[in-house]
């Protein structure tokens, strides 16, 4: 509009070329202001300095718009929309904002009358400096919202690439942390025996094998973001290597049919616990309980070789492993407490609550 009101008024080539060149610093200055990461990227140096400094913008930006329009009069009154809706962007406090725009638009009636123009005019352009003003504010803000949303949709994406790969390093380790101390077990164990027991040693090979064959499934089901476990099977599982090993277990568990999460939880932790057991204590005795509290289910395991067992716990606290496990707990609102009993035992207690989902209890007491 400027434009075509100069081409329109009656100015000589050099005045005519002056103030489209100030056209063109007032549109660079625009530019600057309502695209404030548009300067950086192109002049990284002079983008920060002035960056930090965007009120010395908005003040050159106030000089170029009033003091030409007392030369260049009707033809420059389409620029105090533009002054208007920078103040806005640059003043983020409300008041200083939105005062900085009504003395804008106020100002600008005053050198209308000062050039002699209207009411008709001063109306006119008084609402016109208003909605440049507005549209200038609101679309450079839009601008600005669309690349805050873009940014957050990739520190969205990155946060869930890091999120997935916690989640496979926590699966890794707690299913295939039991699974290899027992082929390990199982291989010390077939060593001794091939001299002097051949058939067992080739019944401890055999099981090593479907140990392997279960790790290789849980490898694959963790790439697969899921991993269904059964309490029930890794219990039944861990007293027949119990008494391979001649570790006296009592086990006091009710079966029942919890939901799947629950239950995955509870298989996880007790295979954990199992294996913390196994490599760090000198364990003879272990017992084996859960029960019910109310809408909750209880988990415990404990076992006799407690010196070693607390001495490992203290120079491995804060392991991945009880942090992976006190982590899946409290995924279901529960709480999972370690340490030494009353009666000198090491325990692992858990607690999850079922969410109202009932089941019916089918004790088993081997």
């Amino acid at each position: 509009m400027a434009v075509t009101y100069l081409m329109a008024a009656d100015h000589s080539p050099v005045l005519l070329a002056e103030a489209l060149g100030l056209l063109a610093v007032v549109l660079a200055l625009q530019f600057c202001i309502s695209f404030p990461g548009l300067l950086p990227r192109l002049a990284p140096r002079l983008g920060a300095r002035l960056g930090r400094r965007a009120w010395r913008l908005l003040l050159l930006q106030a000089l170029l718009t009033f003091v030409p329009l007392l030369q260049f009069g009707q033809a420059w009154l389409p620029l105090p929309g533009l002054l208007a809706g920078s103040a806005l962007l640059v003043l983020r406090d409300a008041r200083q904002g939105w005062g900085a725009f009504a003395a804008i638009v106020l100002s600008t009636d005053v050198l209308q009358f000062g050039i002699g123009l209207g009411w008709r005019d001063i109306s006119y352009t008084t609402v016109s400096t208003i909605l440049t003003g507005l549209v200038v504010f609101a679309l450079s803000r839009l601008t600005g919202m669309v690349g805050e949303v873009h940014r957050s949709r990739a520190e969205l994406a990155q946060f869930a690439v890091t999120q997935e790969r916690l989640r496979f390093a926590r699966d890794l380790h707690d299913l295939l942390g039991y699974s290899l101390s027992t082929i390990t077990l199982k291989c010390e164990l077939a060593y001794r025996l091939t001299p002097v027991a051949a058939d067992q040693a080739r019944q401890e090979i055999s099981e090593v094998l479907d140990i392997s064959r279960q790790a290789l499934a849980d490898v694959r089901a963790v790439a697969h973001g899921y991993r269904k476990m059964s309490l029930r099977t890794e219990v039944c599982d861990a007293q027949a290597m119990l008494a391979v090993l001649g570790v006296q277990a009592k086990v006091n568990v009710a079966y029942e049919t919890l939901p799947a999460e629950v239950d995955t939880v509870l298989a996880t932790v007790f295979r954990e616990g199992l294996t913390n057991i196994l490599r760090h204590s000198a364990v003879k005795r272990c017992e084996i309980e859960t029960g019910r509290r109310g809408d909750a289910v209880w988990f415990r395991l404990a076992n006799d070789g407690v010196v070693r067992a607390a001495s490992a716990r203290g120079s491995h606290e804060g392991g991945s492993g009880i942090e992976n496990l006190t982590f899946r707990v409290k995924r279901l609102g529960g709480h999972l407490t370690v340490g030494v009993a009353d009666n000198g035992w090491f325990e692992l207690r858990l607690e999850v609550p079922l969410n109202g989902v009932g089941a019916t209890p089918t004790t088993v007491r081997p």
